[in-house]
């Protein structure tokens, strides 16, 4: 058989460019003493260019059926892939609909420079971790960042256990032994953004316009309110500077263990119980996760190497709530971390800093200096106008560093190539203008 594909450089043995998927249709029951998760998945999909084969991406888990258009193919798993062989090749725009059978106990992923991701067990509940690589812990999907589709989700859980998963919850259910809990995400979404989380938990409310919840231990005391009860302040505030917020709610859910980083995902946010203090270090993580939903989420980017497009821009929005609920400025910041890149190692170009760097602390704090560069070079009127067309423009889509360069320019009116060549083409660190 021949080499599989790869969709992006970045993800080796990730993604087919082939297809692309549409609609996830998944109905999981998880049994938490066994960490055992049985699962089908329906996937609405259309073929993109002729092929012979559908490969999907499937870790740790096996397929037990598989069918195409409600027919047989035949189908072999190849390490943490699902190789489907139509009995008919597809045709370019073909559209076609796969439901997968499976089974097995979930586990990471783990990826070289990237370390692991995806389904993970808790002391007492799961958190699903998927950047950039875990969704095929728990679902088979064409797993590259640039194929977004909608989703529903299910999931059977023991009683006394809360599931908060992407999108609207829209219906529980009480079997016999398990609570199946129902949530749609209708607004486009790529793999590495789909999560769930189940954990025994208390569910509070933070904000109503857009309803804002939050998933919590039972026991969660002053820290929590330290933390996050201005959250609901945070979404407005940055729905006045980005435009509105762009989902029909938010949610945050925080373990009862301790986790090292906090988790994006579509819609909502994940902290571990050690975020839950009123210290800067955790306020601003709070406000990057939150912006993550308009940058990053909303508007994802096309090709992992333009990750600053995500991590510079929530980097910055960290700045921004800290400007808006009276911390320190954007440009006090900006000069503070300036000086603190000057003395490290200028090797990072921001607009491809490869693998093992896509996640390096330089990415997202170069990546807010650029755009604080911007917003001194244009002002401040012209700088908000851009990032608020920004996403009216690319939500629900894909987008380039090459696409905000050229945007940039248009919206402002100024020309701007020295300074983007300076930030995101040059390894060298610009003075701040």
């Amino acid at each position: 058989m021949r080499n599989l594909p790869t969709a992006d450089p970045y993800l080796p043995d990730h993604g087919d460019p082939s297809w692309s998927a549409e609609h996830y249709d998944l109905d999981l029951a998880y049994d938490l003493v066994r960490n055992h998760l049985r699962g089908q998945a329906e996937i609405r999909a259309r073929a993109t260019a002729d092929t012979e084969r559908v490969v999907l991406d499937l870790a740790h888990l096996t397929a037990t059926k598989v069918t195409l258009d409600g027919a047989t193919p035949r189908f072999t798993q190849r390490g943490h892939r699902l190789v489907v062989t139509p009995r008919t090749p597809l045709a370019a725009g073909a559209s076609f609909t796969l439901r997968v059978t499976y089974a097995g106990n979930p586990q990471p992923l783990v990826a070289k420079h990237l370390g692991d991701a995806g389904w993970e067990e808790l002391t007492d509940g799961v958190i699903v971790a998927a950047q950039p690589h875990g969704a095929p812990t728990w679902f088979p999907c064409n797993d590259r960042p640039d194929d977004k589709a909608s989703y529903r989700i299910a999931v059977a859980a023991p009683h006394g256990y809360t599931v908060v998963a992407n999108g609207t919850e829209t219906s529980r259910q009480r079997g016999a032994s398990a609570t199946t809990w129902v949530h749609e995400q209708v607004e486009p979404m790529a793999t590495y953004l789909a999560t769930v989380q189940i954990g025994r938990y208390d569910v509070r409310q933070l904000g109503t316009d857009p309803p804002v919840t939050a998933a919590v231990p039972a026991d969660a005391g002053e820290g929590f309110e330290a933390a996050f009860g201005r959250n609901a302040e945070m979404l407005a505030t940055f729905a006045e500077l980005f435009g509105p917020y762009p989902f029909p709610a938010y949610a945050v859910v925080v373990t009862d263990d301790d986790l090292e980083i906090p988790l994006e995902s579509q819609s909502l946010s994940t902290f571990g119980r050690n975020f839950m203090t009123g210290d800067w270090d955790c306020v601003r993580l709070v406000a990057h996760e939150l912006a993550h939903q308009w940058f990053g989420n909303a508007v994802t980017l096309r090709r992992w190497q333009d990750i600053w497009l995500h991590e510079g821009f929530a980097c910055y929005s960290e700045w921004l709530w800290s400007e808006a609920s009276g911390g320190d400025s954007a440009d006090d910041l900006a000069t503070h971390h300036h000086d603190r890149l000057s003395r490290l190692d200028e090797d990072l170009l921001l607009s491809d800093p490869g693998p093992e760097l896509m996640f390096d602390d330089r990415v997202y704090k170069r990546g807010a200096l650029t755009l604080h560069a911007l917003r001194r070079t244009v002002g401040d009127d012209a700088f908000f106008d851009l990032l608020r067309g920004w996403v009216a423009d690319h939500a629900g889509g894909n987008v380039t560093t090459a696409d905000f360069e050229r945007e940039a320019a248009e919206r402002t009116g100024h020309d701007l190539d020295a300074l983007f060549e300076a930030w995101l083409h040059r390894t060298d660190l610009p003075d701040l203008p």
